[in-house]
């Protein structure tokens, strides 16, 4: 959908965020709701994954960076300041390796601006949470990209690979914030689920649950649930 954001202008904005709170940042710090995560481990991660990206939007296999330690702040600076750059240089509409199947039209550099956006809010959130803070400063619509995403891309990427199963009672999301709902399954849905953008985007990538969302459901609850289970995300 084109929904008018600046991917690549978002990205930059999330990443420039990201890096400023590195250095103030425990890196023994817990990430909640990532497991048994710290603040190094969420670091490494995304500077890995801006530079596995950018390969993959020139197709080609990535340099292994090694196991580390590293220096937080100039490794990810490095590695993010490797993506923007990656993907100023190419041709958004050239063909790229992405989580599509190889033959879709979407397989092209542009899908790294919009998938790399996400995964950067994503974890700067986790990086606000780890210090005990909230990003507050982005605006509805990029949220709602953010659920779309999931519903589009990355929960049928997950159903296509066996990670998880079809939703089989579908459920509508609505954005309340944002002008937005997306049908979450195939089908009649049994259930709406109403949330500010934000909420609904925090709970389908698992770091809410629907309860400290706030999410209102009317209709069948249990569908809710269900919908969540196992590996909507990667």
């Amino acid at each position: 959908m084109d929904d008018g954001l600046d991917h690549l202008a978002l990205l930059s904005r999330f990443q420039g965020a990201f890096l400023a709170l590195v250095p103030d940042a425990d890196p023994r710090a817990p990430v909640p709701a990532c497991g048994r995560w710290r603040v190094r481990n969420l670091v490494e991660h995304l500077g890995r994954i801006h530079h596995w990206a950018a390969a993959q939007a020139r197709r080609r296999h990535e340099t292994p960076l090694g196991r580390g330690p590293f220096d937080l702040a100039p490794f990810y600076a490095e590695h993010a300041a490797e993506l923007r750059a990656t993907l100023a240089e190419l041709d958004p509409d050239a063909r790229a390796w992405t989580l599509l199947e190889s033959d879709d039209p979407g397989s092209t550099v542009r899908f790294w601006h919009r998938r790399q956006t996400h995964e950067t809010l994503v974890h700067l959130h986790d990086l606000h949470a780890a210090c005990g803070r909230a990003v507050d400063d982005v605006a509805p619509a990029v949220w709602a990209d953010t659920v779309d995403e999931v519903v589009t891309v990355m929960q049928p990427r997950q159903v296509r690979l066996g990670r998880v199963g079809p939703v089989e009672r579908p459920v509508t999301l609505q954005a309340t914030d944002a002008g937005r709902s997306w049908t979450f399954g195939a089908g009649d849905t049994v259930a709406t689920v109403r949330a500010p953008a934000r909420e609904l985007a925090l709970v389908l990538w698992g770091r809410r649950t629907p309860e400290e969302a706030g999410v209102v459901v009317e209709g069948d609850p249990a569908a809710l649930t269900r919908a969540l289970d196992g590996r909507i995300t990667p």
